[in-house]
């Protein structure tokens, strides 16, 4: 599948170079709208004054195995284009390819035909959008499933998706997600050597999986994976509790944490990540619109004045 006239890539979010104007550019998740028509959705969000969408491949939104797949890319494509929103494309659908088991099949599976298919879907459609990255994970292990077994299955699946992002020009954002196989920065990067470090697999980090699980402060994680970070997806979080939260119904202090992402020099999209807000979408995301862009003022603020 490709479409008729692909947008041009994204420029490298981890090169390094500063972001437009100094500032982060900040998105908003599709699956945070999950009760809106994507076109409706995309709408909302460039209305809102988001530069960005972090885009979940779905029933309703760019379902890649649904017919005329290339002509809704391509109408998207220009929708995002219209819009001047930059997109990263994510594949965490709970319910897209199996009706009745979340996230199922893995690259953990017995069988993880499909969802190596999907992958490679996601990779074109990324590819054809333009997208800054195409993200995705390891999954939890199957109860049935030695250990040492659904490693070797997640090395393996990992191989062809990055193969498959090389053939395509795509950056791959893994992301290390609570519970699953691979769950925190150290997994990531014992899985980015097994794989001899790709060039195209990068991380994808959510800012409050930080909070949740990683031992170093939620910056000090920002700075960590500075020279592989290629997504970024935020909201907040407890300690332990692997639960998206609002913007300061959480225990994360923000400002530090979007200081650090200026420093490291990071241009990619900051995609606020509220999954199970879709009841309220447009009132929740212009209150994470807002929350963000005065932590942003508020750590640039401080960035002027701490000493060099």
């Amino acid at each position: 599948m490709t479409a008729p006239q692909p947008r041009p890539a994204a420029p490298d979010p981890a090169s390094g170079a500063p972001s437009p104007a100094g500032g982060l550019r900040f998105g908003y998740g599709t699956n945070g709208f999950a009760n809106h028509r994507l076109d409706d959705a995309l709408a909302v969000i460039a209305e809102l004054g988001y530069a960005g969408v972090a885009l979940t491949l779905d029933h309703d939104h760019l379902d890649p195995f649904a017919p005329g797949l290339a002509g809704r890319v391509a109408a998207v494509a220009r929708r995002l284009d219209a819009l001047g929103l930059g997109v990263v494309v994510e594949t965490g659908a709970r319910y897209l390819l199996d009706p009745w088991h979340k996230h199922a099949p893995t690259l953990l599976h017995d069988d993880p035909a499909r969802r190596i298919e999907f992958l490679r879907r996601a990779v074109r459609v990324g590819a054809d959008l333009g997208a800054e990255a195409v993200s995705f994970w390891a999954g939890v292990r199957p109860e049935p499933v030695p250990p040492a077994v659904a490693w070797d299955r997640l090395v393996a699946g990992c191989a062809t998706v990055v193969d498959a992002a090389d053939m395509a020009g795509v950056t791959l954002g893994f992301e290390p997600e609570p519970g699953m196989l691979v769950e925190d920065i150290a997994g990531w990067r014992r899985l980015h050597d097994a794989l001899g470090a790709p060039a195209r697999l990068g991380i994808t980090l959510d800012i409050g999986h930080c909070r949740c699980l990683e031992p170093w402060p939620v910056a000090d994680c920002v700075r960590q994976v500075a020279g592989h970070l290629v997504n970024v997806q935020i909201d907040d979080m407890r300690r332990g509790v692997h639960e998206h939260l609002e913007f300061g119904t959480g225990e994360i202090d923000f400002p530090p944490v979007l200081r650090a992402l200026r420093a490291v020099g990071y241009r990619g999209l900051v995609a606020v990540e509220l999954p199970r807000h879709s009841h309220a979408a447009p009132a929740v995301a212009a209150r994470s619109l807002d929350f963000l862009r005065a932590a942003d003022a508020v750590s640039a603020e401080d960035g002027i004045a701490a000493p060099h």
